[in-house]
C-alpha cells in the first residue's frame, strides 16, 4: 500500500516494464481470462491490483515448470490466493534455482580453470582446450546428471571455502603418502594408518545419503580405473612435485592401506 493507506495499482505498461512480460501476452491473460486486472480507469484502461500481480506471479512460475495455459488455469481454480499454495510454489522455485546455482558453481570452476591457465600463459595450445573438453566429456559419462547435480550443490553448501580447504589437505596427504610410497613403508604401519583415516574422512562433508555415496563411489572409481594415465598427467601437470607415474602408485598404496585399517 501507499503512504496513505490506498492500495497501490499499476497500468499494463508497468507492469509489462518490471516484469519483462509482453504487453502482447498480458493482453492475451486477459483475454483468455488466466489474469485479468480487476480495476479500469474511467477511460477503460487496465489497472492491476495486488492480487492480480500474485496471481501473475503465479502463472508465469507455473508456466516455467512446464504446464500450459489451461492446466494453469485450472490450478489457479484448485489453489485459491492464500498462503500455502504460495509456499509451495516458492519452495518449488528454490529448488528448481539450486539446481541452476549448482550448476553455475560447476561452470564457474572450470572457468576459473581456464582463468588460471590463461594466467600462466599468453594462451594455451589447442591440446590444453581439448584435454579439457575430454576431461569434461569422461566426467559426463561416468555421473549421471542428477549425480553431477548433487554434487555441485552439496558443494555449493559446504562452501566455497571448505572446498578449497579439503583441495589443500588432499595434496597435503598426496606429498605424505609419496615419502611412505618412496620410503616402502608398511601399509600398516600407524602413520600410515592415520593418514589413511584421514583420507576417508575428506569425504564425510560431501556425503548425500548412503545409496547415492555408493553409486558416486563406484562411478568415480570406474573412472580412476579408465582413465588414470589422463588424470595423473592432467593433476602432475599442476604440482611441481609430483611426476606422471606417482600418483596410481599413490592411490593403490591408499588402498592398500584402507584395507589394512
Amino acid at each position: 500500500m501507499h503512504e496513505d493507506g490506498v492500495e497501490q495499482r499499476w497500468s499494463i505498461g508497468e507492469v509489462s516494464r518490471r516484469t519483462g512480460i509482453t504487453v502482447r501476452t498480458l493482453y492475451h491473460y486477459d483475454e483468455i481470462g488466466l489474469v485479468r486486472p480487476q480495476e479500469r480507469t474511467a477511460s477503460g484502461h487496465r489497472r492491476y491490483t495486488a492480487s492480480d500481480v500474485r496471481r501473475l506471479y503465479r502463472v508465469r512460475a507455473l508456466r516455467r515448470f512446464g504446464l500450459s495455459l489451461e492446466e494453469i488455469a485450472a490450478a489457479l481454480v484448485r489453489s485459491p490466493d492464500d498462503l500455502a499454495p504460495l509456499r509451495d510454489l516458492f519452495t518449488a522455485q528454490l529448488a528448481e534455482f539450486e539446481v541452476y546455482a549448482a550448476r553455475a558453481a560447476r561452470l564457474s570452476e572450470q572457468l576459473r580453470g581456464l582463468i588460471r591457465q590463461l594466467d600462466a600463459a599468453v594462451m594455451p595450445d589447442p591440446d590444453q582446450f581439448l584435454q579439457t573438453l575430454e576431461m569434461m566429456s569422461v566426467y559426463e559419462n561416468y555421473f549421471s546428471e542428477e549425480q553431477r547435480e548433487l554434487l555441485a550443490r552439496r558443494q555449493a553448501e559446504v562452501g566455497e571455502e571448505a572446498v578449497t580447504a579439503t583441495k589443500t589437505e588432499w595434496l597435503e596427504l598426496v606429498r605424505a603418502f609419496k615419502q611412505h610410497v618412496e620410503d616402502g613403508t608398511p601399509v600398516d604401519d600407524p602413520q600410515v594408518r592415520e593418514l589413511a583415516a584421514r583420507w576417508q574422512a575428506l569425504t564425510v562433508p560431501y556425503a548425500i545419503d548412503p545409496r547415492t555415496d555408493e553409486r558416486i563411489s563406484a562411478a568415480t572409481a570406474a573412472l580412476w580405473r579408465d582413465h588414470q594415465d589422463e588424470i595423473s598427467t592432467r593433476v602432475s601437470s599442476q604440482v611441481a612435485w609430483l611426476a606422471p607415474g606417482d600418483l596410481p602408485k599413490i592411490m593403490e598404496y591408499v588402498e592398500r592401506a584402507r584395507q589394512a585399517g
